[in-house]
């Protein structure tokens, strides 16, 4: 920059100002300068916005209106070019206004010199090349951090067409030949050859879940999120006519779900939120005659959240942080069935929303997962929106 011309501009109402200001830069001996003058507020802002300078000197009285004000709104278009403040007088106040406004520096116009104009200028200017290096250093690193992670998700989307064929096709044939010695040699076989076969087809089919639920939970983490208004309330009631649906002995479930939920966000993965939650909720509570699931929303300590809280097997609050991580169960297979992913899937899915969960419980009474969306939305008649 040392032996390039410094391009200046001059924002500033009172020609005099200018031709003074031209003076100064006369008499600067080190550098080349060339200034050019914007006489008003709005023909400042006109010249910043193309870009052809490398610093800009501010009037702080610009008309009615400020040089400081003039600085916030170049800011607030973007315009990274230095500004320095040009003050009547110096004082603690005109200082905090200008650095507030996102002056580089300010001076007094009645003790500038041209040393110190020079001095000013040629900091400001240095400051900005330096901000400039280091940004596209972050630039730089940003895009190879990027590279890097796409190049990693090809591979864990290859990994996971791999797991999805490769070790489904096994398990499929053990499923099947299984199946098969039942029903074509089953005669031949006494009750605990039959056992034998039946459990060997219930652990190739739960290995099957467990992998199906290894890929969703691997899909909700890098999978590009299609955000937009969701109705929580329609999700919920859809996910409980489902259960209902693949309800086999009738069971007699009490459910409420609040009317008016609603938030922002991607629709499927909040789906997949709830269907954990409320399958968890009608899975443990599968042993009481009168089963109760609540769906709601609540507000404590100025945080508004969601819960979903039922009167089943409940758990130990000493577990309650063990419950977010993948395969971490409380109840074995045989009470419950399950994989132990569902809820690790539900912590990231909020998570991708900006949200929290956690989880209050007592065993053999209740269990209520809570978690916070931030964008959440109230659609119900008369909300105030």
């Amino acid at each position: 920059m040392s032996n390039e011309t410094i391009k200046v501009l001059l924002i500033d109402d009172d020609e005099d100002d200018y031709i003074l200001t031209r003076e100064l830069f006369s008499l600067v001996k080190d550098g080349e300068y060339e200034l050019d003058w914007a006489a008003s507020y709005e023909e400042g802002l006109q010249v910043l916005a193309r870009r052809e300078h490398h610093v800009c000197l501010v009037d702080y009285q610009l008309g009615e209106l400020s040089g400081a004000h003039l600085i916030h709104q170049a800011r607030e278009s973007r315009f990274t070019t230095p500004m320095i403040l040009l003050t009547g007088q110096g004082d603690h106040k005109i200082d905090v206004e200008a650095m507030e406004a996102g002056a580089t520096d300010y001076l007094v116009k009645d003790e500038t010199s041209p040393a110190r104009l020079e001095r000013t200028v040629r900091y400001a200017v240095k400051l900005n090349v330096e901000r400039c290096r280091a940004e596209a250093e972050l630039e730089r690193r940003v895009a190879e951090r990027t590279a890097q992670l796409q190049a990693t998700n090809k591979e864990l989307e290859s990994f996971s067409y791999s797991v999805s064929h490769d070790l489904r096709a096994p398990l499929r044939h053990m499923d099947g030949f299984s199946q098969a010695l039942l029903e074509d040699y089953g005669s031949k076989l006494d009750e605990d050859g039959k056992a034998y076969l039946q459990g060997v087809r219930n652990a190739s089919r739960e290995m099957a879940q467990l992998i199906d639920d290894m890929l969703q939970l691997a899909r909700v983490t890098r999978t590009e999120m299609q955000q937009g208004i969701v109705n929580l309330t329609e999700l919920g009631q859809e996910v409980i006519a489902e259960l209902r649906s693949r309800d086999t002995v009738g069971r007699d479930v009490i459910v409420n779900i609040d009317h008016g939920l609603s938030t922002f966000g991607d629709k499927q993965l909040l789906r997949i939120v709830l269907s954990n939650l409320l399958g968890n909720a009608w899975k443990f509570t599968s042993k009481r005659e009168q089963a109760k699931i609540e769906f709601g929303q609540s507000e404590q300590g100025g945080e508004q959240f969601y819960f979903v809280g039922d009167n089943g097997a409940g758990f130990e609050m000493e577990y309650a942080d063990k419950l977010f991580c993948a395969f971490q169960r409380l109840h074995t297979t045989v009470e419950f069935e399950g994989t132990g992913i569902g809820l690790a899937t539900v912590q990231r899915i909020v998570s991708r929303h900006g949200g929290r969960v956690w989880a209050k419980g007592t065993v053999n009474e209740e269990a209520v997962f809570y978690f916070t969306l931030p964008n959440q939305i109230d659609i119900r008649p008369g909300a105030p929106t």
